[in-house]
């Protein structure tokens, strides 16, 4: 094969595409040729290559850079971190939002496991068969995973969640609050993980984040100062990036000062999640203009927005349904999927159900699980930004039903396998207007899909096909952004958030990580279930169809949407510079 290659000018050559640089400015027609896993040249009639991939009429970008995953477990017992490598990702960075699963000891094995289960929706038996624990260390878990291989790049970070139980054990799952001596040993070994190639460190301050047994994550009320200790042994390493999830509630000003005081000690770089909340519909504009005022005043700090409202999805597959907290469902719940469904289609047993009002628990529970106002039925199409009329509300008006009855009729569709929307933020006022907003705006990056995680209520893994779907060329509901804006948003400005400079353009030097797309028949299957975790265990997965081909490191990864077995992907030790020549630009 080398002496094949060696008779060519490149190793691949993706012929008339129109090419989307990353770096914003409108699409041209040019050959990309790649060599050594680096773009090598664009223009027009380049060269023969060992391999051509035919990209006429169609879109050619740089991969996609996802920088909030959750495939730290996955990642150590599978070579493909799907669904995010079948939407044209080529680079995940995962350990966000506080949880992960070192440093750890051998006791708190079991720990780690149900806060992972609780906040990512991980099933205990999943994690528990597929996890081998060949780590203690932060370091030691960074060269588990060097040693594999992959079909994207994959960046770490340090979480807090497990920093703070492996420093303080029981103190620190207790969230009692860190002493001097706590703070400095966290602190150093902070900065023994990014000095090892942790991307950055990662916390959570939200109430949402729960062990399975419904315990707050450790991480919930650690104080000012042990969150700039921490940081600041970042600043002693002179790397990593920090990431945070706050309720930012009731005082989303006073917390935001505290993150912006964090950055001015630390000087490390920091991006938040924000959402819009129905509980102050309002409230992520002043955060933006909070937040505009500290990057004005020269602090490195960006939101993680995302291009669809945060939500579930409900069904009788899946972790929870409208009727899963009733006594009636409870006496059937642990029957295979076509016995549920039988014993729902008889009318006496329905009867019954559709009598019975739900016992809230839980934090889906309540109003959420019968909200439905603001409850759609998930169709072959997906709809990401639904009109009230089609809720599950509205349905039932029209037809004179009860709502209860609609939406078990819709999740009864294909043999029970059909499936309900509830968007619960970003969509107080029933559109996606407050997305736009955050997605165009100059301090923030895309986000929040949450791959690999939420396997049982939500397959988000998908966002950086559906932005390029709905924001770039389907939305009918108001503005839409121009698609060589979307591209660069999820390719460089993404990258570059993270500290990877080396890839997100297309450009002589940069990494060969790149996407052929059908623009036109680009477009997402309705999400579905696959039992394809270790036990067995189940997750929601959706196929993207329009990938033509995507590449890592110059080896293509996807061939019309499906995997070709290739794992070139590897782990990235910490932030990447930009190429030599072009580090000055």
């Amino acid at each position: 094969m080398a002496a094949k290659a060696a008779e060519y000018a490149y190793d691949l050559v993706l012929r008339g595409g129109t090419v989307f640089d990353g770096s914003g400015a409108p699409g041209v027609i040019a050959d990309v040729g790649v060599r050594d896993g680096r773009i090598a040249a664009i223009g027009l009639d380049l060269a023969a290559a060992a391999e051509e991939i035919d990209a006429r009429g169609r879109i050619v970008t740089p991969g996609f850079v996802d920088i909030h995953t959750h495939y730290d477990g996955q990642a150590t017992w599978s070579g493909r971190l799907d669904p995010s490598s079948g939407h044209g990702v080529t680079t995940v960075v995962m350990g966000n939002c506080g949880v992960g699963f070192a440093p750890c000891r051998p006791q708190d094995h079991d720990r780690l496991i149900r806060l992972m289960e609780g906040v990512e929706d991980i099933p205990f038996p999943v994690l528990t068969e597929g996890l081998p624990w060949a780590w203690e260390s932060f370091p030691d878990y960074l060269d588990f995973l060097a040693g594999r291989a992959f079909d994207v790049d994959v960046g770490a970070q340090l979480p807090h969640a497990a920093l703070r139980v492996y420093v303080m054990g029981q103190r620190g799952a207790d969230r009692e609050p860190a002493t001097e001596a706590d703070i400095a040993a966290m602190a150093a070994l902070a900065k023994r993980a990014v000095e090892a190639g942790a991307l950055g460190f990662s916390t959570s301050r939200t109430l949402n984040h729960r062990t399975s047994d419904g315990q707050p994550t450790p991480t919930l009320t650690a104080g000012e100062d042990e969150l700039t200790g921490i940081a600041k042994g970042l600043a002693a390493a002179g790397k990593g990036v920090l990431q945070l999830v706050s309720d930012f509630f009731p005082d989303g000003a006073a917390e935001l000062a505290m993150v912006r005081r964090i950055v001015e000690r630390s000087g490390r770089p920091l991006s938040f999640s924000l959402v819009q909340s129905p509980k102050s519909p309002g409230g992520w504009k002043a955060m933006l203009a909070a937040l505009s005022a500290a990057v004005d005043a020269g602090l490195p700090m960006k939101a993680q927005v995302c291009g669809r409202p945060v939500g579930v999805l409900f069904g009788l597959e899946l972790t929870l349904n409208p009727f899963s907290q009733t006594r009636t469902y409870g006496e059937i719940a642990g029957l295979s999927l076509a016995e549920r469904v039988a014993a729902l289609r008889d009318p006496a047993f329905r009867a019954r159900l559709l009598a019975e009002e739900s016992d809230p628990q839980g934090p889906f529970a309540g109003r959420a699980l019968r909200a439905w106002d603001i409850m759609y039925p998930m169709g072959a199409d997906p709809d990401y930004e639904p009109t009230a009329d089609k809720s599950v509300a509205a349905l039932a008006e029209a037809a004179g039903r009860a709502p209860a009855e609609v939406a078990l009729d819709a999740m009864l569709e294909r043999d029970g396998r059909g499936m309900l929307y509830h968007p619960f933020l970003n969509y107080a006022d029933g559109s996606l207007e407050p997305s736009f907003r955050m997605l165009t705006h100059r301090d923030t990056v895309p986000g929040l899909s949450d791959g690999g995680a939420h396997v049982g209520m939500i397959c988000d893994g998908s966002f950086p096909t559906s932005n390029l779907i709905h924001w770039t060329r389907d939305r009918a509901r108001g503005p839409r952004i121009p698609l060589e804006t979307m591209i660069a948003r999820q390719t460089r400005d993404t990258a570059q958030a993270v500290g990877l400079l080396d890839r997100g353009l297309i450009a002589p030097g940069y990494r060969a990580d790149l996407n052929v797309i059908d623009y036109e028949g680009l477009r997402l299957d309705a999400p579905r279930v696959a039992h394809d975790l270790p036990a067995g265990g189940r997750r929601l997965v959706q196929k993207a169809h329009g990938y033509v081909a995507t590449i890592v490191a110059g080896v293509v990864t996807q061939r019309d949407g499906e995997p070709t077995g290739a794992l070139p992907g590897r782990l990235v030790r910490g932030g990447q510079a930009a190429p030599l020549a072009l580090a000055a630009e």
